[in-house]
């Protein structure tokens, strides 16, 4: 569903067929910015892309003549609504029904507030004027994509190539489909899997953040660096972790739906795509601690059985005892 980040824009990832007619929808994250006035969308969210990188959409308001669900347009489109700007129509799909009603409701109202009332002459001259600024097909240009620090980073080449073009185009589609937060080819685990998908993380060394695919078992949380690798970038034992909460200095480092995992030897930091699969990691992962902990033992006194299970521990607590007892 869509969230209101820090800059009070409402924002959330949609699938767009940016080509009309293709069928070929791409994952892409949304801004609607009512302040500017306009819809933009980027290959990932802004945070985790390198700084001043440009949106590759954008749609202003005032274009914007409808919303409405798109089901019997697009019946092979799940959960699918269409934005209607001048003569062309954007096709988006939405993660559920409930984004879907979201979305369609929060474009409808900001364009109710931002299109200006006009007579019938003023508004079909400004339509006239709109229309060259939406999404209109472009002189193909070729680029190249490369995964920088598990970022895609496109960028243009010096030559015009169709068969560059192309390519980068497949890439593309690949690399989206690959981002989908509920896109699941991982092969079926001997454990029982609790919950998987996307989320950034920010690096131990380097302290850069990364989109990884996490999985959530029974007895540990680990991730990779796609939904197709077998072997996990790391794994982290549940018994390791002491707690799993919301950020309390998101605020300070300029992350939205960030939770962290408190572990031993390290915290880690891992951002979600919104404010409920933030909320969905932390009770996801707090239930399996409890689950594998039993009821009513918490991170201290599993530290205190392991402690007291210590031979030496054991020895040195039995000589105190014997102290006491001549005392």
């Amino acid at each position: 569903m869509p969230y209101v980040d820090r800059q009070n824009r409402i924002c959330g990832f949609l699938d767009i067929e940016e080509n009309e007619g293709s069928g070929k929808f791409l994952r892409r994250y949304f801004i609607l910015d009512t302040q500017q006035g306009s819809l933009v969308w980027f290959m990932d969210n802004p945070q985790n892309l390198p700084v001043g990188t440009d949106c590759v959409g954008s749609l202003k308001l005032t274009y914007i003549s409808k919303v409405s669900d798109a089901t019997k347009l697009r019946p092979k489109a799940e959960f699918c609504f269409v934005i209607n700007a001048g003569m062309r129509k954007f096709f988006l799909q939405a993660n559920d029904q409930q984004d879907l009603v979201d979305w369609v409701s929060a474009l409808n109202k900001a364009t109710k507030i931002t299109v200006p009332k006009l007579i019938d002459g003023q508004q079909n001259s400004e339509n006239l004027k709109g229309l060259p600024d939406v999404a209109v097909p472009k002189k193909q240009v070729s680029y190249k994509t490369e995964i920088i620090g598990g970022v895609p980073i496109v960028t243009q080449t010096q030559h015009d190539g169709g068969d560059c073009a192309d390519r980068a185009e497949r890439e593309a589609i690949h690399r989206s489909h690959s981002q989908l937060p509920y896109f699941l080819s991982k092969p079926a685990q001997d454990h029982t899997v609790i919950k998987s998908g996307y989320c950034v993380k920010q690096g131990a060394v380097m302290r850069n953040w990364k989109r990884r695919y996490f999985l959530l078992e029974e007895n540990s949380m680990s991730y990779f660096k796609s939904d197709s690798e077998k072997e996990p970038l790391r794994i982290i034992p549940l018994k390791e972790v002491h707690k799993v909460q919301e950020c309390k200095q998101s605020d300070i480092m300029m992350r939205d739906n960030l939770f962290e995992v408190v572990t031993t030897s390290r915290t880690f930091y891992i951002q979600a795509d919104s404010p409920e699969e933030m909320h969905s990691w932390i009770k996801a992962v707090s239930a399996a601690i409890v689950a594998q902990r039993g009821p009513g033992r918490s991170a201290a006194t599993m530290r205190q059985a392991r402690r007291l299970s210590n031979p030496c521990i054991q020895r040195y607590t039995s000589r105190i005892g014997e102290c006491s007892s001549t005392d």
